[in-house]
This record gives structure tokens, sequence and C-alpha cells, in this order.
């Protein structure tokens, strides 16, 4: 049963971060909720391989990258919600700003080739250094660079990147 346990609290402590990661790579949160879960069962199957709970995060993200990849080559997603469900109430004035913002950043990314977007969202939002990200992704450092590279200068211009605010390419 200690198995169960140790996947359980790796479950419990890492299910939000891998949503959220699969949330930027598909820009849906159903399918990222569905690749989270997918990635995590995977995982489940490999658990006594891992021989460490440590290593699950790595297998966890890499598995849910592919996935990410794999889903977004075989499904249409031009489509991206531009507003609250007509059922629901908006929120306060504050928060619209924000989440003017979100959906500003969604359809940015969504709107990059798979590899870019794939790129950015590990290094810049998942932290993941230029070493980590290219294993993840089974490329180069080089090619995490460029990649990088071209897909800040595509947020860039669509005015998402404030240039005066400092230099977001680590």
């Amino acid at each position: 049963m200690a198995r169960d346990d140790e996947f359980a609290a790796f479950v419990a402590a890492r299910y939000r971060a891998l949503v959220r990661t699969g949330l930027l790579l598909i820009g849906d949160s159903g399918h990222a909720e569905d690749l989270a879960q997918s990635a995590l069962i995977r995982t489940y199957l490999a658990w006594g391989r891992l021989r460490d709970p440590a290593n699950a995060e790595a297998y966890a993200r890499r598995t849910l990258v592919r996935l990410a990849l794999r889903a977004r080559q075989r499904r249409w997603t031009g489509e991206i919600a531009a507003g609250p469900v007509p059922d629901q109430s908006p929120g306060p004035p504050a928060e619209a700003g924000q989440d003017d913002l979100v959906l500003d950043v969604r359809r940015a990314l969504a709107a990059l080739p798979a590899g870019q977007r794939a790129v950015l969202v590990l290094r810049y939002l998942d932290d993941q250094s230029e070493t980590e990200t290219a294993r993840l992704l089974g490329i180069s450092p080089g090619t995490v660079k460029s990649r990088a590279a071209r897909g800040l200068a595509s947020l860039r211009q669509a005015g998402l990147l404030d240039l005066e605010g400092g230099r977001h390419d680590r």
C-alpha cells in the first residue's frame, strides 16, 4: 500500500501544475485535465520502475508534453473562448484586465507553432532550464534557444511582452 500512498501524495502535490502546463500547451482546460490524467496514469504504471518518487516529476512532465504535442497535431485548435459562458456572472471589474491578459496570452500561444509553444511554456512558465527543456522535448539546447527566441519575438510582435520592463529571455 506504500506505493499507492506515495503516488497519491505525488498527485496531490503536482496535479495542478500538470494541468496548468497542459492548459498552456493545448489551450483548453478540459483537454488539459485529460492530458494530466493520462500522464498520471502512465506515471502510476511506471511507478515501480521510477525507483524514486522524485523521478516521477520529470517522467510525468515529459509524458504530458509528448501527449500534448501529439494531441495538438491531431485536433483543430483554432477556437478559443472569448468570454464567460452566458449563464455565469462576470467577476469584479478589477479582474477584467487580468482576464483579458490571460486570453491574450492564450491566443498568442495558440498562434505559435507547437515546438515554439512547448519551449516557451517549459522554459518560462514551468521554469525549466534549457538543458531540461531540451531533454523533455528530445531536441538540442541550441534548438531550444532558437525556438525560444522566435516565440518571444512573436509574443513581442503581438504586444504581449513589455520591452521596457526588462529582459524576458533568460
